[in-house]
């Protein structure tokens, strides 16, 4: 929920973020593509006063901000936040206003608005929301509210459609797997929204099949030519000197039709499906047509960012890559286009079969007899991170593999009170706070779950969501990533983050 200091007060639709000032008074700015909040800011020292002193905030609610003497602040539209009261006056750097029933604060509309109809109108919006949010069991409601209140509030227009963003603050484009994540939640309440989001992403596909890594306002950022100039210099001190000098496609991991049964198994729409097979097919091929640079049938990952892990140490060799997940992604894939082909009364054998295939390819060339290897410029990479757990997700192991996965991920490396870091708890370069490099990122323990069910580990799969929900409820937050070994927020970790929430309320639901 809304404090104005960690989680501005917005709406959905909005681009309007408002937050308390460190001398107390509040400040707005705009959500823009890569751009600082304090780079987009639309007014500055707002105070509301009266004739006995400053009147203080008293509490943040969804749909208003209520300060004491009865003024409060709420939305009227997307663009436009009004003051409502009497008796008060607003004052900000560089301008100053009456509050005498309902007064524009900011926006471009400034008619006259009814008080009680703009209250009254915030307020059922968010009745509204709140109504359809998935039941979750009571130990788990409070943290499933403000999940379900993030998820509404990360909503925005980019290029004119309703897209979910992970978070106002950093993160205003809709990003490739985080839709998947975000699709997931939507799939309970809203399949619509749910869908639209992977429609967004596929309406920008380009022709040789990539998804690009992000759909924003100016366009899309598929290849390195599109990426800000602010990345390019982290990633150049991330891997040692200018990591890349070709044009090199940016995508993430391929979860795509994944995700869309997901939405099918909650909520079946044949016609949507029919919409998205082919695409789903070519996304599919243009992973073996475009990624194999060396042709030996296993995918690689080409840039940091199309690993979605860009922090990662397994990235200090070099920026290319190939991690057990990736081709652990398109087994699945291949399976559940299986799914989508018989769904349309179509051949699903060819897709078994090459899921199979894959995964034989993979035990032959990347299982040492302990563990799936990191390949990194052609060698084994040293590195520990669960990416080389992730093989479980395919469902299609041998026994004896899967369970030494499984023996693995429960060993002191990587389950603790606080499971599963990023780079295991053993290897030296494991760091709690610093992004990829050891903090739990709820994605990662999302689909561990649902490889480790797939592989017949149920048990584990049970225990490990509990593990995860627990440190959720009661780290404080929807964080971007949590500290390791405390189960809280990490230093640098945005808050509010939409597939923390969405993942969170998709595995609270289930109890």
């Amino acid at each position: 929920m809304p404090d104005l200091r960690e989680r501005p007060f917005t709406d959905c639709g909005s681009r309007l973020l408002v937050m308390a000032a460190d001398d107390g008074s509040l400040w707005i700015a705009r959500a823009l593509y890569e751009t600082r909040l304090a780079d987009a800011t639309v007014l500055t020292g707002l105070r509301i006063l009266s004739g006995s002193g400053e009147l203080p905030v008293l509490r943040v609610l969804p749909d208003r901000v209520e300060f004491a003497a009865g003024v409060a602040m709420a939305f009227a539209g997307p663009d436009t936040l009004v003051l409502t009261g009497a008796g008060a006056r607003a004052v900000w750097d560089g301008g100053e206003a009456d509050i005498d029933g309902c007064v524009t604060l900011v926006g471009p509309d400034r008619a006259t608005h009814d008080a009680a109809a703009v209250l009254g109108a915030a307020a059922a919006r968010w009745r509204d929301w709140f109504s359809r949010m998935p039941a979750v069991p009571a130990d788990l409601r409070e943290r499933a509210e403000d999940a379900w209140w993030t998820l509404a509030v990360n909503v925005v227009r980019i290029q004119d459609r309703e897209a979910l963003v992970p978070s106002k603050n950093g993160y205003v484009g809709l990003w490739n797997w985080d839709s998947y994540f975000h699709a997931i939640a939507l799939r309970h309440a809203d399949p619509v929204l749910a869908r639209e989001q992977i429609r967004i992403l596929l309406d920008n596909q380009r022709p040789d099949g990539l998804i690009p890594d992000v759909v924003h306002d100016h366009g899309v950022l598929a290849e390195t030519t599109d990426l800000p100039r602010s990345d390019l210099v982290r990633l150049a001190a991330h891997v040692g000197g200018e990591p890349i000098g070709d044009v090199v496609p940016v995508t993430k991991p391929p979860l795509t039709a994944w995700a869309v049964w997901k939405i099918h198994e909650v909520n079946p729409d044949p016609a949507f499906l029919a919409e998205v097979y082919e695409p789903l097919a070519r996304s599919q091929e243009w992973w073996f047509r475009h990624s194999d640079p060396d042709g030996d049938g296993l995918a690689e990952y080409l840039h940091p960012y199309s690993s979605g892990l860009d922090d990662s140490p397994i990235w200090d060799a070099g920026p290319r890559a190939e991690p057990p997940d990736l081709n652990a992604y398109l087994a699945l894939q291949y399976d559940r286009l299986g799914d989508i082909a018989q769904a349309l009364g179509k051949d699903a054998v060819p897709w078994r079969a090459r899921a199979q295939a894959l995964v034989d390819r993979v035990i032959a060339r990347r299982w040492n007899g302990t563990r799936f290897a990191t390949v990194v410029g052609g060698r084994e990479a040293g590195v520990r991170t669960p990416l080389e757990l992730m093989p479980l997700f395919t469902g299609r192991l041998p026994a004896g593999i899967a369970d030494r996965l499984v023996a693995d991920l429960r060993s002191p490396s990587f389950w603790a009170e606080h499971p599963v870091p990023t780079v295991a708890f053993d290897d030296p370069r494991f760091d709690p706070e610093a992004m990829w490099r050891g903090p739990v990122w709820l994605n990662v323990n999302y689909l561990l779950i649902d490889g480790l069910r797939r592989s017949g580990h149920q048990g584990t799969a049970a225990e490990l969501r509990e593990r995860t929900l627990a440190m959720v409820r009661d780290g404080g937050g929807l964080h971007e990533y949590w500290n390791s070994l405390t189960g809280r927020r990490a230093g640098r970790a945005t808050t509010a983050f939409g597939w923390s929430a969405a993942l969170f309320l998709d595995l609270a639901q289930e109890g």
